[in-house]
C-alpha cells in the first residue's frame, strides 16, 4: 500500500476507537470522527458520520458504551458528519427511549434546505468528489431523511449547556462551512472541532462546492489556542494529544490560512488578475507549510485555497481580458485551431510535450483535438484520448489530495468508455 492510500485509510477513520480523558471520552475513526463524551446521565456526543458508515459505527459505539445519547452536536450540515443516525433510531424505538437533544447552527437548517432544493445535483457532485471511496454507491444520502435540530446557535452566539456535572462550550465560526461549531468540555480538556481539523491542509477552496472561508478559519483556531486542551477530536483523522502538540497544530494552520488570505489580498490590492496571482502564490509557499505534517494535502490543497479567497472577493470575470468576457464555444475555437494545423500536428506536439514532463500543456494540446475533431471514429483521434488517458492515469498516480486524485481519476474512467465506443465503431 502506498503512503497516500495510507493516509487517505487514517482519513476516512479506518483505525481502532480510542478511549481517554480517564475513559470517560471516546473516539470513534469514521468518515467523519465521532466523539463520545460519557456521563453518569448519558451521552452527550458530537458527528454520527454518514449514512454508509452508520452499521459499522453502531457496532463500534455499542462496544464501547451502552447508554443512552442525550445530546447529538452537528458540527456541520456535511453528509458525512450528521447522516449516519438510523441503526440509533432504531434503538431508541426499541428501547423506548426519549430522542436526544440535537444541537446545531441555525445555518445548519438553511444548509438542509438548500440540499432538498438541489437534491440530485447534490448526489452528483458528491458521486464524483467520493468516487474512489463509494464506487456502487447510486444515492449518497437524502435530506428528506434527516434529524432536524431541537437547539438552534443563533449567529455568533456561544451556546454553553451542563449535564452530568459537565460543563459544554460550544462556538461558532466559519470555516469550511458557514454553519461550523466546535465544542470544548473544560473538564476533560477535550476540543471537538468538526472538519476545522481533519489531518490534511484545511478542505478550503473544494473546487465542487460553495464559498468557505480561510480568514474566519484562522481566527477559529486561534480562539481554540486560548483554551489549552490536552485532546483534540479532529473531524478526519486520528486523534491528537498533548497540549504542545494541539497548540503547534492549530497555530500552524492558523498561521497558513492567514498567509493565503493576506497574500491573496494583498496582490488584488496590486490589480493583479487570477493568473498571476495564483503562479506567484505557488513560487513563495513557504517550506515550513510544506514540511509539517498537519497540512499535508491529503484533502484539501494550498492550490485550492488561492481559489478560495480570490473567489471571497471577486467575481466570475477573473483574465482581464476582453476576450473572456462573452467567450465563443470551445468547439468552435478549437475547430479554428484545426483549420490552422491538423490534427495530427497537434497530436505530435502533444506528445513531444508529454515526453518532455510537460502533462499539463500536453492536455491542453490534446484538448483542440478532442473538441475541433469531425472524424469520431478515426485512428488519430482514437490515440488522441489514449495519450491523454496516459496523463490522466499518471497525474493521478502524482496526486496526493484525495480530491484532485478524484477529478484526474474519474476523467481517465470516461476516457475508458469513450474509447470503448469508438472502438465499437470501427469494427
Amino acid at each position: 500500500m502506498s503512503s497516500t492510500s495510507k493516509e487517505i485509510e487514517k482519513f476516512i477513520g479506518m483505525f481502532p476507537p480510542v478511549t481517554f480523558a480517564n475513559g470517560d471520552c471516546h473516539m470513534i475513526g469514521s468518515f467523519g470522527n465521532v466523539g463520545i463524551v460519557e456521563t453518569d446521565e448519558g451521552l452527550v456526543v458530537f458527528d454520527i458520520t454518514t449514512r454508509q458508515f452508520r452499521k459499522r459505527l453502531f457496532r463500534a459505539f455499542r462496544a464501547i458504551t451502552n447508554k443512552q445519547i442525550k445530546y447529538l452536536v452537528f458540527s456541520h450540515g456535511h453528509f458525512d458528519h450528521c447522516f449516519g443516525f438510523s441503526p440509533f433510531l432504531e434503538e431508541i424505538k426499541e428501547k423506548n427511549w426519549e430522542l436526544p437533544q440535537i444541537i446545531a447552527h441555525e445555518k445548519l437548517v438553511d444548509r438542509f434546505k438548500r440540499y432538498k432544493e438541489l437534491d440530485e445535483y447534490q448526489n452528483w457532485i458528491n458521486s464524483m468528489q467520493f468516487a474512489s471511496i463509494f464506487k456502487k454507491e447510486k444515492r449518497f444520502t437524502s435530506t428528506r431523511e434527516i434529524l432536524e435540530p431541537t437547539i438552534i446557535i443563533k449567529g455568533n452566539e456561544n451556546y454553553t449547556f451542563t449535564f452530568g456535572n459537565l460543563k459544554f462550550e460550544i462556538y461558532h465560526d466559519m470555516g469550511e462551512t458557514d454553519d461550523s461549531i466546535w465544542m470544548f468540555v473544560p473538564e476533560k480538556s477535550v476540543l471537538f472541532t468538526g472538519d476545522l481539523i481533519i489531518s490534511s491542509f484545511p478542505n478550503v477552496g473544494n473546487p465542487y462546492k460553495v464559498q468557505r472561508y480561510p480568514k474566519h478559519w484562522a481566527v477559529a483556531m486561534e480562539k481554540m489556542m486560548e483554551k489549552n486542551a490536552e485532546y483534540l477530536v479532529p473531524g478526519h483523522g486520528p486523534l491528537i494529544e498533548g497540549k504542545e502538540r494541539i497548540k503547534d497544530v492549530l497555530s500552524i494552520t492558523a498561521e497558513v490560512m492567514h498567509f493565503v488570505h493576506d497574500e491573496v489580498v494583498e496582490r488584488l490590492n496590486e490589480g493583479k488578475w487570477f493568473e498571476q496571482i495564483y503562479h506567484e502564490m505557488l513560487e513563495i509557499y513557504p517550506e515550513k507549510f510544506k514540511k509539517h505534517y498537519i497540512l499535508r494535502p491529503v484533502y484539501g490543497s494550498y492550490q485550492y485555497a488561492i481559489h478560495a479567497v480570490y473567489r471571497l472577493y471577486h467575481g466570475w470575470y477573473n483574465t482581464g481580458n476582453p476576450t473572456d468576457l462573452f467567450p465563443a464555444k470551445s468547439t468552435e475555437i478549437a475547430k479554428e485551431f484545426l483549420k490552422i494545423n491538423s490534427e495530427r500536428q497537434y497530436l505530435e506536439r502533444a506528445m513531444k510535450l508529454y515526453e518532455e514532463g510537460k502533462l499539463q500543456l500536453a492536455l491542453h494540446i490534446l484538448d483542440v483535438i478532442i473538441k475541433g475533431s469531425n472524424s469520431e471514429n478515426s485512428d488519430n483521434l482514437i490515440n488522441v484520448y489514449k495519450l491523454k488517458l496516459k496523463i490522466l492515469k499518471k497525474k493521478a498516480r502524482q496526486e496526493t489530495s484525495f480530491i484532485s486524485f478524484n477529478i484526474f481519476n474519474n476523467g481517465a474512467n470516461e476516457i475508458k468508455d469513450i474509447l470503448e465506443n469508438l472502438s465499437k465503431r470501427k469494427v
